[in-house]
């Protein structure tokens, strides 16, 4: 295209892929450009990049005006969406450098879906990568933490540690579901505390940090999250450590019945601080379903744990 005009300029690059839909759902031809092109595999830690797009000189006036047209309802979600990316930045403890990757990330198919101009990508495609780097990630810290396992073992707990119902349980402690992007069916279907919806998205955050910040970002967030699930792990120190995790087990029992995650409340402790003992109640939907009793915390959760199967699952 000769004589171009710059119209528009972002350092989001879903900004830029949502403004071009527009656009070219008006009919109006658009260039995108930019300082240099995001890396699939990103070496540096650089800051993000301008992207412009650009119409024919005597498409400007008019490519601007479809622009103004929607400023203001634009400009309002991109606060609402500021503002809520700044409270999940604080619980993933990582900041965007650009904030589209987490926009993106936090998009279910049903909301892409809704979208008329065709300019808003879902986060299936993250979800693919998330999962490749989650998999690195715990493979590589399992290898250098626990040595003296074999393959064999490394492999089962990798599969549980990987799991959708972990996974689920890593993305309701963040309390992701309340910054999913849903369309309407999804939004009434109860997708914010779907199981599977969960786990899928963590998965994208997981891309959406690898993609902004290096995989030593995406390896630093991976590793505060899994921490207690792989102290669990040394803390048994059997090759029967995979079966023996009641929590996952009852996550998963629930799941395959469709209903809600469990949630693990303190509700005592007792005895001196050498000897302390705390109580710890399991709840599903709101509601208790068992106690369980231990030096630790975690080890009371796991006794929950399993004495809700057995209430649960008797036979």
């Amino acid at each position: 295209m000769d004589d171009l005009i710059v119209i528009f300029r972002t350092q989001s690059g879903i900004e830029a892929h949502v403004v071009r839909g527009l656009l070219e759902s008006h009919g109006f031809e658009t260039l995108r450009s930019a300082d240099a092109s995001h890396a699939m595999l990103p070496l540096s830690l650089d800051g993000p990049r301008e992207v412009r797009l650009s119409v024919p000189a005597d498409m400007a006036a008019a490519a601007a005006r479809v622009i103004a047209e929607f400023r203001e309802e634009v400009d309002a979600r991109l606060v609402l969406i500021r503002d809520e990316c700044a409270a999940l930045e604080d619980a993933l403890g990582y900041r965007f450098g650009d904030r589209g990757l987490l926009e993106h990330a936090l998009t279910h198919r049903s909301r892409a879906h809704e979208d008329a101009s065709g300019g808003v990508a879902d986060n299936e495609s993250l979800e693919f990568l998330g999962d490749a780097v989650l998999g690195l990630v715990i493979a590589d810290l399992l290898f250098r933490e626990f040595p003296e396992h074999d393959e064999g073992w490394k492999s089962k707990v990798k599969a549980t540690l990987v799991s959708a119902p972990t996974l689920a349980r890593m993305a309701a402690q963040l309390d992701l579901g309340a910054y999913l992007l849903l369309g309407r069916g999804e939004e009434k279907s109860g997708g914010r505390r779907k199981p599977s919806l969960l786990a899928d998205t963590y998965e994208a955050v997981i891309a959406a940090i690898y993609l902004d910040g290096g995989l030593s970002a995406a390896a630093a967030f991976i590793e505060v999250g899994f921490r207690s699930a792989l102290d669990d792990v040394r803390s048994r120190g059997a090759a029967d450590a995979v079966a023996a995790d009641a929590k996952s087990a009852l996550q998963e029992w629930l799941q395959a019945r469709d209903r809600h995650l469990p949630e693990y409340r303190l509700v005592a402790e007792a005895g001196p601080d050498h000897r302390k003992v705390f109580t710890v109640e399991v709840r599903a939907g709101g509601e208790g379903i068992a106690r369980g009793e231990g030096r630790s915390k975690k080890e009371a959760e796991q006794q929950a744990a399993r004495r809700a199967l057995d209430l649960l699952n008797p036979n």
